[in-house]
């Protein structure tokens, strides 16, 4: 399973990044962590990422792909990852569609947290009251001035994303002004379906390299049963003989109609009655 979590700062992205985590065992991938990762294992990439991050420089977009080309390949990403803070920019993810094409991979989904943006600095300055009310530290993107700064970065940058994944069909948009489990369970029907939807893909294309064979199993059935054309006989049963009935009466008196009229033959009965009237004349 490979994700793309979008939304602004705020929106709960890391925290549904985390619930993914534990629900389907991938990892979460974090473009800075990857950074130093790469740098700190003296890779060629991460050599070349260090050096830029040490000038204070953006790291461009090239180095940003390889190195998540490179974290992708490892053993505990194969079974799929999130991608957290990449891609941050249109560009990003044309390199990363590329780049995945390469590698015979494709995104699972991309789902966009949608939020109420004057909701959210509510939310960071009532949590900042009341870590201040504890006696808490508090981080400089907690404060509510620095959340409307990184939302406007946010718009500026990021927001295109969402017009781009929704031109491909891969977009998914959830409530994220609901409660963390709501949300969860939006993230997790949005995934569901698009498992689901690629399973009857693949069914159909071996069901489909399945039906010629059967097709032709059948046709040489079929062939099999059929008589063979030059001989029409051949194989078929044969008809068995049936005992002659006997002549009718009809039939009798015909055959002796027809042999009274025979010319050249003296009928039967005419022969008897001429020795029966010479027998009378001998004796008188």
């Amino acid at each position: 399973m490979r994700v793309v979590l979008l939304g602004p700062p705020g929106a709960g992205k890391g925290t549904q990044a985390r619930e993914l985590v534990n629900r389907h065992g991938i990892v979460q991938l974090s473009t800075g962590d990857m950074l130093r990762a790469a740098a700190a294992a003296g890779t060629p990439i991460g050599l070349k990422a260090k050096d830029i991050m040490a000038r204070g420089a953006l790291v461009p977009d090239d180095v940003v792909v390889a190195i998540v080309a490179d974290r992708i390949e490892q053993p505990d990403a194969r079974k799929g990852f999130i991608l957290d803070g990449f891609p941050r920019t249109v560009p990003q993810a044309e390199a990363l569609d590329r780049m995945l094409a390469e590698k015979g991979l494709r995104l699972d989904g991309v789902i966009e947290l949608k939020v109420d943006e004057d909701m959210l600095v509510r939310r960071i300055a009532s949590r900042v009251a009341e870590m201040q009310a504890m006696k808490l530290a508090i981080r400089d993107d907690d404060k509510p001035e620095v959340l409307r700064e990184r939302l406007r970065a946010y718009r500026a940058q990021t927001a295109p994303l969402v017009a781009y994944y929704r031109k491909q069909g891969a977009l998914k948009s959830v409530d994220g002004m609901a409660s963390i489990e709501d949300v969860t369970s939006a993230v997790g029907r949005v995934l569901a379906d698009a498992v689901f939807r690629s399973a009857p893909k693949r069914a159909g294309k071996k069901a489909a390299s399945k039906k010629p064979a059967k097709a032709k199993a059948k046709a040489k059935a079929k062939a099999k049963a059929k008589p063979s054309k030059v001989n029409p006989t051949k194989g078929a049963p044969k008809k068995a003989k049936t005992a002659s009935k006997p002549a009718s009466r009809k039939a009798k008196a015909r055959k002796n109609a027809s042999s009274k009229t025979r010319p050249g033959r003296t009928p039967k009965n005419a022969r008897k009655s001429a020795k029966v009237a010479r027998a009378r004349r001998l004796t008188k």
